[in-house]
């Protein structure tokens, strides 16, 4: 079941009062008791951490408001390892975690401190080349033809991804990086996305025990945290199940016991770096009718577009849609819900069941908390919208103001554009 929407039909219209639709909402006690939950539920874990992927929703306020209850920051780009410095995480709570790495920002990653994540053999070229020599080290497992059974449908067969090292550089990795004066080590892998299987996630878990097994017997060296990825999925229908954290801590307990415990191996401390599992349910687009057109379908065209939400353009996501103060009306009209961009696929929803929509009705689009936002863009010259957030006290703030056309010229260098 997904998370119902926090606000009712009067609050929203209050608040469209001050800020136009469309724009992202997000509910903050949800995000940060769904980070509590997932830290109590391997509490039995040495030193746990969930370094949030600051890629699922890069706004500071939110990434600062997980700071203030212990959660680390995954980073991929210069960006987001200043988001996570500027929201208070520092040092070895940030892990930046990129592929085809650039020297600035491997320079800045080393400048605070962050553990820094190879994902390729070379990429210690690259750190001896520009003289960065931290204390500790973390290496980007790719498990291959190991992990081809019952393959994630998102990141897909291992071998076809881009990410990581092979079995056979794993070793030679660590081997290398222990002969640069490198002292702490640390393993990673990440081959699965939104999955809801924790039979999946387990599974990662037992490959990398067993790896840091491998790892100490033949290179003589201790791998002290093991980073089992993200991947937590969540539910985008109400038919879906929601995970189970108790399941999932139970199975990678299981392994932990079996292989770390068993061969005197621990304390291994165990971190994730979840971003879609804690903020995805708790964000909503809110958005209004504002056309209805009736050719060989009906269409109701809102306000959003796609560069607000691409997930069901890109690759056909479902997002469940809610006509706000319709909630227990019949669903007996069928819509395409669309944008105004010029790209056929530039829809919400195709061929939904909704109650009858008018003009003017807001549209709640669930879920959106995770890859929404972030992946916003300005094809057509559309411009990026606003985030909000519900404060814990049942306030609304705004945390990012909607472009405007000035941002949107802003980077243009053309004579007489300044004088339009």
């Amino acid at each position: 079941m997904i998370k119902e929407f926090p606000l009712t039909k009067a609050k929203i219209d209050e608040v469209i009062t001050k800020h136009v639709t469309p724009f992202h909402i997000y509910d903050e006690q949800g995000i940060i008791k769904t980070h509590e939950n997932l830290c109590n539920a391997f509490s039995w874990a040495h030193s746990f951490k969930n370094y949030y992927a600051i890629k699922a929703l890069p706004n500071p306020y939110i990434v600062k408001s997980l700071a203030k209850v212990g959660s680390g920051a995954d980073c991929s780009s210069l960006p987001e390892l200043i988001i996570a410095y500027k929201a208070g995480i520092k040092g070895e709570d940030i892990f930046m975690t990129s592929n085809n790495t650039t020297d600035e920002e491997f320079i800045k990653a080393s400048e605070l401190g962050a553990i820094i994540n190879l994902d390729d053999i070379s990429h210690i070229d690259d750190i001896q080349r520009l003289g960065i020599k931290p204390e500790v080290i973390s290496l980007r497992y790719n498990p291959g033809h190991s992990r081809v059974q019952g393959i994630n449908d998102i990141i897909g067969d291992p071998i076809e991804a881009k990410y990581g090292h092979t079995k056979e550089q794993i070793f030679e990795a660590y081997k290398r990086l222990k002969e640069y004066g490198i002292k702490r080590f640390i393993l990673h892998a990440m081959i699965v996305s939104n999955e809801t299987d924790e039979k999946y996630h387990i599974d990662t878990a037992r490959d990398l025990f067993k790896m840091v097994k491998e790892i100490h017997d033949k290179l003589e060296i201790k791998i002290e945290r093991v980073n089992l990825g993200g991947g937590l999925g969540i539910p985008y229908k109400d038919s879906e199940k929601e995970m189970d954290l108790n399941i999932l801590s139970r199975g990678v307990k299981k392994y932990y016991d079996e292989v770390i415990r068993a061969n005197n191996l621990e304390p291994i401390a165990i971190s994730t770096e979840s971003g879609r599992y804690i903020t995805g349910p708790y964000g909503w687009l809110v958005t209004k009718a504002i056309h209805h057109k009736d050719t060989y379908k009906n269409y109701i065209g809102v306000d959003a577009t796609m560069s607000d939400l691409m997930r069901p353009g890109i690759y056909g996501a479902y997002h469940k849609i809610t006509v706000l103060g319709k909630e227990n009306q019949k669903h007996d009209h069928k819509y395409d819900i669309t944008g105004s961009l010029c790209e056929n696929n530039d829809k919400f929803a195709i061929d939904r069941y909704l109650p009858k929509i008018q003009r003017g009705d807001i549209l709640i689009i669930h879920s959106t908390g995770a890859h929404g936002h972030a992946m916003g863009f300005n094809y057509n010259g559309k411009l990026r919208h606003a985030e909000l957030v519900l404060r814990t006290n049942k306030s609304i703030q705004q945390i990012r103001r909607a472009e405007n056309i000035d941002d949107y010229f802003r980077t243009l260098d053309f004579d007489g554009l300044d004088r339009f």
